[in-house]
C-alpha cells in the first residue's frame, strides 16, 4: 500500500507529464509544505500518513480562506483558482461529513453531556471532536454545536 506522500509524488509526476499546470503547482506547494513539516523541530523525520493528511488539510484550508478573501476583494479570477486548487487537494482527503451526519453526532453529544446552553459548548466539543477529527472542519463543528445548544 502506498503512503499518502507517495500518492502526492506520483500524482505530481503524472500532472507534470500531462502538462497540467494547476495540478502540478498545487501538488508542488503541498509537497513543499510536507517537507517543511518534516524538517521542523529538533531533527528531520518522516511524517506518518496522518501527519501528512493534517498538512494537506492545512493547505486546503489556506486555499478556502484565500478564495474567500479574493472573492470579498472582487478578484473573482484568483478566487476561482484558489477553489480549483482546493478541489485538487480534496482528492487526497477523506470525504467530509454531510450536515445531517454532523448534526446527528452533535445531537448525541449534547444528549450525552446534558448541556443545556452556551456554557456547555466546551463539554460538547470535547465529546464531538474525536468523532469528527479529519472529516469535519472545526468551524463547521463549532457552528453545529452552537446551533444545537441554542435550540435547547
Amino acid at each position: 500500500m502506498t503512503t499518502l506522500k507517495e500518492r502526492l509524488r506520483d500524482d505530481l509526476t503524472a500532472a507534470i507529464k500531462a502538462r497540467n499546470e494547476l495540478r502540478s503547482s498545487t501538488l508542488r506547494l503541498t509537497l513543499a509544505a510536507v517537507s517543511a513539516a518534516e524538517v521542523a523541530g529538533e531533527e528531520k523525520r518522516e511524517l506518518s500518513d496522518d501527519e501528512v493528511r493534517l498538512v494537506v488539510q492545512g493547505e486546503a484550508k489556506k486555499r478556502r480562506d484565500a478564495a474567500d478573501a479574493f472573492a470579498k476583494a472582487g478578484r473573482a479570477e484568483q478566487a476561482e483558482r484558489e477553489r480549483a486548487e482546493g478541489a485538487v487537494l480534496a482528492e487526497f482527503l477523506p470525504q467530509q461529513l454531510s450536515d445531517e451526519e454532523l448534526a446527528a453526532i452533535v445531537a448525541a453529544a449534547v444528549a450525552e453531556s446534558g448541556a443545556t446552553g452556551p456554557q456547555g459548548m466546551g463539554a460538547v466539543m470535547k465529546l464531538v471532536r474525536p468523532k469528527v477529527e479529519g472529516v469535519a472542519e472545526g468551524g463547521r463543528v463549532a457552528a453545529a454545536v452552537k446551533a444545537a445548544l441554542a435550540a435547547k
